[in-house]
């Protein structure tokens, strides 16, 4: 469900619908580093789908079964999103934004030491959970070989290592930092002194004056571009996941589990 996102992403920069020209590749006869900053986002982003998608499926020795509801959710979101910042990069508008905040911009490299950084964290930490599947499976062969019969070989247990001493979901926090970095390096930050104010809400909340509402949002919106978009998105669509996810291993493991360990922000949530 994940290959979703990097092919639907491939397939809008080759169509590039918002320009004439195509996503920047390589090239090697400009001064400088020679690589266009749209080429570079797209590498991190294509790499960080092969991981998800292929590697890390590929090496896991276990998989629990999926809803067909969750499949379908995945790749509902997966396919606009590939669309969204393929568009997002090939367009003129983004070419000529990162023309200026491009190589030569420390914001730009800030935004890729920080999904390196985000990526090289989810890698580790699902590692941790891979590793806990590996011994499970290696326990239940033992057992059979020992008993000469099938044993069952279940694969949960408390994590640690890592930011596993804070929060029992660091991988998603870990890949939070990947598309904030993403999306610095991307694209302006959206201008937050655009958000109406208290009043104007109000005033509009209490005439029911829904139209004028969205319009006091306009300004704001305008302003968050698709790298921005699905950074947001992904803490809306996760936070929850992981809260169900923290409950669950306090109802699994009950007093084991530790107390001091937050869902996914350390010491706050």
């Amino acid at each position: 469900m994940e290959l979703f996102s990097p092919l639907s992403f491939l397939v809008t920069a080759y169509l590039h619908p918002f320009s004439s020209t195509p996503l920047p590749l390589p090239c090697f006869s400009r001064p400088a580093l020679g690589i266009e900053p749209p080429f570079i986002l797209t590498t991190l982003y294509l790499i960080h789908y092969l991981n998800r998608a292929l590697i890390s499926p590929l090496r896991s020795p276990s998989r629990s079964k999926s809803h067909l509801v969750v499949v379908a959710s995945a790749i509902a979101f997966n396919v606009p999103n590939g669309f969204l910042l393929a568009a997002y990069l090939t367009s003129a508008s983004t070419a000529a934004y990162l023309t200026q905040n491009g190589l030569y911009s420390p914001r730009f490299w800030a935004g890729i030491a920080i999904w390196a950084a985000g990526f090289a964290g989810n890698v580790y930490h699902d590692e941790i959970l891979l590793n806990i599947r590996r011994k499970a499976i290696a326990k239940g062969k033992a057992k059979e070989l020992e008993n000469g019969q099938s044993a069952p070989q279940p694969h949960y247990a408390i994590p640690h290592g890592g930011l596993y001493s804070t929060i029992s979901f660091p991988n998603y926090i870990c890949e939070w930092f990947e598309w904030f970095g993403f999306a610095l390096a991307a694209s302006p930050i959206p201008s937050f002194a655009l958000l109406p104010g208290a009043g104007a809400l109000s005033v509009a909340a209490r005439g029911a004056q829904f139209t004028e509402m969205v319009q006091l949002f306009a300004p704001f919106v305008n302003s968050v571009s698709p790298p921005w978009v699905f950074f947001f998105v992904e803490i809306t669509t996760m936070v929850p996941r992981a809260v169900r996810g923290h409950r669950w291993y306090h109802q699994r493991f009950k007093e084991s589990y530790p107390r001091e360990r937050r869902a996914v922000i350390p010491w706050l949530l």
